[in-house]
Formats: C-alpha cells, structure tokens, sequence
C-alpha cells in the first residue's frame, strides 16, 4: 500500500489489485464504525486507490494505515441484493463462443458467481462488479456502441456492470434486467454501493 497526502484533509491509499482495494475498504468502514477514524466522511474505492476525505492528519492516518495487514472480505460481508435478468442481449452468442459453451450455459456461469461492488462510476448508479473468475475475462467490443439500452447486463475484462441509462458502451451484452439502478427519490438512490453483494437471476425472456 502506498498513502499519498493529497490535500489538507485528504488521503489517497494506492493498492495493487481490486481484490485489494475491497480489501482495504472493507478494513477503514469496521474501523470508521468502531470509532478509530476520527472525523473521516468520505471513502471512495476506485480500480486501485481507495480516497478518504475529512482526515484531520493525513500524515499519520497513512503511516498507520501503510502497517494494516489486510484481509479479504468474507464472503458474506455485506448486503446481497439479486438482480432479475432476461439473457437475450446481442453479444450473448459471441461471449458463449469465447468462453467455449453454447449460449444457454452462459446464464448458468453468470449466475454462480456472487460478484461484489468494487467502486462506482460512469454514470450514477453504475457499479463496477468484481468477482468473475480470470477464464471468463472478455475483452471489450472493438467497436463501441453508441448507444447501450439502459438495464442491459454487460461484461468487460474483470468486470460486470448494469448500464443505469442508455449510454454510449463497449462492454459485451448478455442479457437486460428491469431493476432500478439510480432513483434520486429512493433512499439509497443507487441500488448497487462498494460492497453490496449481487447475483443476477434468469428469468424468462
């Protein structure tokens, strides 16, 4: 880990990995709850470097935090929220020709893997989803869309993600959910925050 003072109350922890960074994240939200972070508001993950705002001395809290040994988060930690999805999206039968499978099977991996929310982005609501093992990595489309149909289940490299709105996008779609992924009148408004577990569940097209 290494801690960068980037502002006067600001700390930004770069790591080498997401498994990492939820690592990390995981281990400053128990010890924000059991008061040992003092006046801290803000932490934000990102793909390598997790920010926290609101730190009277920067300096120290990084010394401290450079000599944590951290651990992965269990695999229960956090709230596990299932999202429907039809698998009818326009990439499915590429995905299931690189992945060496017939199309029907792609629910069925998709749907065994618990992924976690590793960081938010893009646009509100849209989380980036880690916990795809490395034989179904998937590169992007070589040529983007310029417009993804919003709710559309689409994977990327490491990642999975849910577009919350239609949005220019290259990631590989598989399938469309009808969930909700930002509502500013909802409390939470995104459905989907750095640790929330999710599962994706077939349902008919």
């Amino acid at each position: 880990m290494r801690p960068l003072v980037v502002g006067g109350e600001a700390l930004l922890v770069e790591v080498g990995s997401a498994a990492e960074v939820a690592a990390l994240h995981a281990e400053l939200l128990r010890r924000r709850a059991a008061g040992e972070l003092g006046a801290v508001r803000d932490i934000v993950p990102a793909a390598r470097t997790v920010l926290l705002d609101g730190v009277r001395d920067p300096a120290a809290l990084g010394a401290r935090i450079a000599r944590w040994e951290l651990r992965p988060p269990a695999e229960d930690d956090g709230p596990l929220v299932t999202v429907p999805v039809r698998y009818d999206g326009p990439d499915l039968a590429e995905v299931a020709r690189l992945w060496g499978v017939a199309p029907g099977e792609v629910a069925g991996l998709v749907g065994a893997v618990v992924f976690r929310v590793a960081f938010c982005g893009f646009a509100p609501g849209f989380g980036y989803l880690t916990g795809l093992p490395e034989r179904l990595h998937l590169p992007r489309r070589a040529t983007p869309r310029t417009a993804v149909p919003a709710g559309s289940l689409a994977l990327a490299g490491e990642y999975a993600g849910v577009y919350p709105r239609s949005s220019p996008g290259g990631w590989q779609l598989i399938g469309a959910t009808d969930a909700v992924l930002w509502d500013p009148a909802r409390e939470p408004a995104a459905l989907f925050a750095p640790g929330v577990r999710v599962r994706f569940a077939e349902v008919a097209a």
